[in-house]
């Protein structure tokens, strides 16, 4: 990469850490039983959750929360089963009402809101995507996606205006008279954000909202959000236990245990200072059978890693090791193709104290337009498999010297 580009990369950056806060969160608790009140002070006396519980019979779902999320962000939130993670996003719409603290979204706070203005606040600001997809069976894909406008009162016309634009948004333009069970899962998620997409939201909470999918259309799913958020730069909160997909789509990731945030930070700031050994377990691989599932170890096709804040050394070394890769493509929120990434070429400038950028090995991509005549001497002389771009630059994936040879041989597409 040239020193013009890393210049405005620089530039971008600087710019990024201007951004206004969209989301504050301040001391915020919840509390599940008939005396919250009790349970914060014998929480403020270091009695831990357990004791609570065995105590009061009161279950602390968040402890003290204080975080602030800046407009355009993808905030990860990752944390073990009954950690609290799904019971924080749903205090961040006050789906679940928080026992104490203060939650603002601009300059809102929206825990003294009245039902009414809350009821605005969701329809105008904030929209949720769940792990479950949440489809009416009954109801064609642009009355799904259109559904939550109609409960508004918005027009016939002007709601399947919007659904329709948000249904183009993830691609499914053509798909707005099928039913449900017509689509794959994939494609019914991406109903799914399409219906949050509807009313142009700020925010978006997003729990587990990938994870029902397999490996292949959930890299899908996650490139399809980078690209959302990079045209339209929503600020995004995206639970998720997949330790890959946080490294892959966060720019900060807060990491939970026992109802309470053990550290906030990029991906490279957790993997360079993990605050306690809980926080080591997801990233350096302590007790890692208890953090990974079956999804992590699988070989996914061709590794992509995102270009953003937090992306360093450290973090695609972590990534490449996930994956059991010795190379991966490095890419733009966007999908622009940057370069190629090797383990040899990390590692040499680790050592060297250089940066990611530094790492990039130049191997020119192809063209998805040019004819395979065209480009078998350069697949041929290309030691990785080689990224194929669109006319945009974008990346579309890779050929290889085997998956050629097995056009050549069995005379199918290849993918």
């Amino acid at each position: 990469m040239s020193y013009n580009n890393c210049r405005l990369l620089n530039k971008e950056r600087t710019i990024e850490d201007k951004r206004k806060k969209k989301l504050v969160v301040k001391n915020v608790y919840k509390i599940f039983g008939s005396h919250p009140k009790k349970a914060i002070k014998l929480l403020e006396q270091g009695i831990n959750k357990d004791e609570i519980f065995n105590k009061t019979g009161m279950t602390i779902g968040v402890k003290n929360a204080s975080f602030e999320i800046k407009e355009g962000e993808i905030f990860v939130i990752m944390g073990l089963s009954g950690s609290g993670k799904s019971t924080l996003v749903r205090l961040l719409n006050r789906l679940i009402e928080p026992t104490a603290g203060e939650i603002f979204i601009d300059d809102t706070n929206i825990t003294n809101l009245s039902d009414k203005e809350l009821i605005d606040i969701r329809r105008k600001k904030i929209s949720m995507v769940f792990q479950s997809f949440a489809l009416m069976p009954h109801m064609n894909i642009i009355d799904n996606v259109s559904f939550g406008l109609e409960l508004s009162g918005v027009n016939k016309d002007e709601r399947y205006d919007k659904a329709r634009k948000a249904l183009a948004q993830v691609g499914l333009a053509q798909h707005e008279m099928s039913y449900p069970d017509e689509l794959s899962g994939g494609m019914q998620q991406r109903v799914g954000l399409a219906r949050a997409l509807a009313n142009d939201p700020d925010i978006l909470l997003m729990d587990e909202a990938f994870s029902a999918l397999d490996p292949l259309i959930r890299t899908e799913m996650q490139d399809e959000l980078l690209t959302l958020q990079s045209e339209e730069q929503r600020t995004i909160v995206f639970i998720s236990h997949d330790l890959d997909e946080a490294i892959r789509i966060g720019d900060r990731i807060a990491i939970m245990q026992n109802g309470e945030i053990s550290q906030i930070g990029t991906p490279e700031d957790i993997i360079n200072n993990p605050a306690n050994d809980y926080v080591k377990s997801f990233f350096k691989g302590v007790d890692v059978t208890s953090v990974l599932s079956a999804s992590h170890i699988a070989k996914k096709v061709r590794s992509t890693i995102i270009n953003k804040d937090g992306t360093g050394i450290k973090a695609a070394l972590q990534y490449l090791s996930d994956f059991d890769d010795d190379f991966a493509y490095f890419v733009e929120k966007n999908g622009t193709y940057i370069g190629l990434l090797t383990l040899d070429s990390l590692k040499e400038q680790k050592r060297l104290g250089g940066t990611i950028k530094d790492a990039i090995i130049d191997e020119q991509p192809i063209n998805e337009n040019l004819q395979i005549s065209e480009f078998i001497s350069d697949i041929a002389s290309h030691s990785y498999p080689t990224a194929i771009v669109n006319d945009n630059g974008k990346y579309k994936g890779t050929i290889s010297k085997s998956g050629l040879l097995k056009i050549f041989d069995e005379g199918v597409d290849y993918e």
